[in-house]
């Protein structure tokens, strides 16, 4: 068995799909041979992406943090500077195209896994794993040079897939019933909770804190700055919250701006920021354990997930989460978290209200979180994936199971 990876997102600053293919690639070399799995781009070539990455980096506006939020153009009508960085990244995509047909040539791979939705074009067997639905299902969420380089390649890109992966049983649904796929063509693999993130002893928790800077009490989000993760209703429901509340739980959000969050940054600036809110902007993996014990609870309001990764996260540092009811969500916190409709700002209101002041409730959502987040493991996914490369490839072995389970 030989299998190739498409590693491309890991340049760059990581956000899901990136920590998916890292902690993917690191649990499965344990546990095959070397050979059987190699990862694209290499050499140079990674190299000149990674240049790429950082050159659209610089090109980005910026603002005294780093890059400033996105702008609230219309979907349907790309920007000059969006148009740039969607030519510069079919340039890209046309160069590595070529590499990759030669090093399939010359390699004899079995399989290519592409972990980031839309495979390259190639002759080789293509297992794909599709992280949500979004761009065809709410468009209005995503740049419009996303969106239509979906419309151009995701269809396409499908039928040369042999199979399919999905991180949760939502999204493996999703994908059966939007996509009309059959059951046995899609396995669900899923994510895992990263190495290091676990309870930590308070006295550390609390230095780590006043070396990063950070209150000793507070309210946490972390992702993405943009419209699909609800930053905004949480804004608002954060501020109105009485004064008191405030001064003692600060809001602080760590996470780069995503596409269109203007709105959310005029918000931040006008009046959040001033009502206790904080934006720390995009953080180092190491700095995630100390922001998960040092917070009272993480809110995460998102419209919509694949898997929602920092919940169970939070879970796996014993803390609390108050959570939207995107399905996704709903099944992968285990009704191990207090949830919400993502729409409702007077509710988010009032379990921020409740978190920060009640000590028993809080303790409540906090029972048996970590116990249930230890089912998500990386080692996990990968003996599950590794599974499904086994069976595409012919190589599986005996009494393994079915592919959809």
């Amino acid at each position: 068995m030989r299998v190739v990876i498409n590693g491309l997102v890991l340049n760059g600053a990581r956000t899901g799909i990136g920590h998916y293919v890292a902690q993917l690639l690191r649990c499965l070399q344990p546990l095959t041979q070397a050979g059987e799995i190699e990862i694209t781009p290499r050499g140079w070539l990674r190299h000149a992406h990674a240049a790429g990455a950082r050159l659209r980096t610089l090109l980005e506006p910026r603002g005294p943090g780093g890059p400033s939020p996105r702008t609230n153009a219309s979907p349907s009508l790309p920007s000059p500077r969006s148009r740039l960085f969607a030519a510069l990244r079919e340039t890209g995509r046309a160069v590595l195209l070529r590499h990759f047909h030669a090093l399939c040539a010359r390699r004899g791979y079995d399989l290519y896994h592409e972990p980031n939705f839309i495979p390259l074009a190639g002759e080789v067997p293509t297992v794909a794993t599709i992280h949500d639905l979004s761009v065809l299902l709410h468009p209005e969420w995503h740049p419009a040079d996303r969106v239509a380089h979906f419309e151009r390649n995701f269809q396409q890109g499908l039928k040369r897939c042999v199979h399919f992966l999905a991180i949760s049983e939502s999204a493996r649904q999703e994908l059966i019933e939007t996509l009309n796929l059959r059951p046995d063509q899609v396995t669900r693999t899923y994510m895992g909770v990263r190495p290091g993130l676990g309870p930590m002893p308070q006295p550390d928790v609390r230095a780590e804190l006043a070396r990063l800077g950070l209150p000793p009490r507070y309210l946490l989000y972390l992702g993405t700055l943009e419209p699909r993760k609800n930053v905004l209703m949480l804004l608002k429901a954060y501020c109105d919250l009485p004064d008191r509340v405030r001064s003692e739980y600060p809001l602080v959000l760590v996470g780069g701006w995503g596409w269109n969050s203007a709105e959310l940054a005029a918000y931040l600036d006008s009046e959040a920021r001033h009502k206790g809110v904080r934006r720390l902007g995009y953080l180092p993996e190491s700095a995630l354990a100390v922001l998960y014990n040092g917070a009272r609870a993480l809110a995460f309001p998102s419209f919509y997930e694949g898997f929602g990764l920092p919940p169970v996260e939070m879970l796996a540092c014993g803390g609390a989460v108050l959570a939207s009811t995107a399905r996704a969500l709903v099944e992968t916190v285990g009704g191990h978290a207090h949830l919400l409709d993502p729409n409702d700002q007077s509710g988010w209101r009032d379990a921020l209200l409740r978190i920060a002041t009640d000590d028993d409730w809080r303790q409540s959502l906090c029972c048996g979180g970590i116990e249930h987040a230890t089912r998500f493991t990386w080692e996990q996914c990968a003996a599950d994936t590794l599974r499904v490369y086994r069976r595409l490839c012919g190589a599986a072995k005996p009494n393994e199971e079915p592919l959809a389970a």
